[in-house]
């Protein structure tokens, strides 16, 4: 008789996820108020019941194996799917939530660190932010608004254009000491890689970049592979190697200090006709919350 896979406890799925976001274990026991010693057990508890290392632990540094970076995909599709289906249960309050869809990368790295700001200045209005990097459908999904990364053909008839993208090397201060003056100083690094196996996104690929600039690139690409781009920017600010930056998305980790880019503006890159947009749906042009998050994201859009 084959002995029946039991599923993993939905709380160590949900730590597992944290864990994968955050590339921490003190980080992700933060967000789900546990302590690091017990989500650092929780993990461990739910590698030996896969069989498998989730994650590969350095002295400065947290990474997800290849077996890591694909089981969480999964997971975090299922618990997204699962919090859809079980707010569908629920009964909607009078005074809904206002709920903000964008990409993954867009709410990691521009969107969240910012919303304090928000509420600062609306303390009355609740933000729920929906982050997948599908086009989801506003009317269907009960959407307020969206701030889209995508073609103007494909962002809305209404949708208003936030701020274009430029794509830089960075690097962590500590990696990068002194200057580098040519896509050439970079090929001998270590190159942080985003996993693209259909090619969708050509301008985060290092053999684009070095290709736009006459460069050979390095035979034998080395350097790490993530399948989310937040994740190669936590390896960047942790000193595992250089990233293609996304601008402005990495800007505020610039101005921290926690990435430097080492080469002058003019060895970026456009990302062709794709732009940020913020698209408002029809069910929601008449709530004032709405109109606030959309003042405040121009606003901040204005300032990248």
């Amino acid at each position: 008789m084959q002995r029946r896979r039991e599923l993993p406890p939905l709380d160590a799925l949900r730590g597992f996820d944290a864990a994968a976001r955050h590339l921490s274990f003190t980080r992700a026991a933060a967000e789900l108020h546990l302590t690091q010693s017990a989500m650092s057990r929780q993990i461990k508890s739910l590698e030996e019941a896969l069989g498998v290392a989730l994650f590969e632990r350095r002295h400065r540094a947290l990474l997800l194996t290849a077996a890591g970076q694909a089981y969480h995909r999964t997971v975090a599709e299922v618990l997204q799917t699962l919090r859809e289906a079980t707010a569908k249960l629920q009964p909607e309050p009078v005074d809904r939530a206002l709920t903000v869809s964008t990409t993954i990368s867009f709410a990691s790295l521009w969107l969240v660190p910012r919303l304090g700001e928000f509420q600062r200045l609306h303390p009355e209005i609740d933000v729920r932010v929906s982050a997948k990097n599908e086009i989801v459908d506003l009317a269907r999904d009960r959407i307020d608004l969206a701030i889209r990364y995508c073609p103007r053909d494909r962002a809305g008839a209404r949708a208003v254009r936030l701020f274009g993208e430029r794509i830089l090397p960075v690097a962590s201060p500590r990696l990068v000491p002194g200057p580098l003056a040519t896509p050439r100083d970079i090929a001998r690094h270590r190159l942080l890689h985003y996993e693209d196996p259909q090619y969708a996104f050509p301008w985060l690929s290092w053999q684009t970049w070095f290709e736009t600039f006459g460069v050979t690139p390095p035979a034998g690409v080395r350097g790490l592979r993530f399948s989310n781009y937040e994740q190669i920017v936590q390896a960047a600010v942790e000193g595992e190697g250089i990233a293609l930056g996304r601008f402005p998305l990495v800007e505020r980790d610039i101005r921290a200090g926690r990435l430097v880019a080492p080469l002058a503006r003019r060895f970026s890159t456009a990302t062709s006709t794709r732009a940020f947009w913020i698209t408002l749906a029809d069910h929601a042009r008449e709530r004032p919350e709405a109109a606030a998050f959309v003042r405040w994201v121009k606003a901040q859009a204005a300032r990248a």
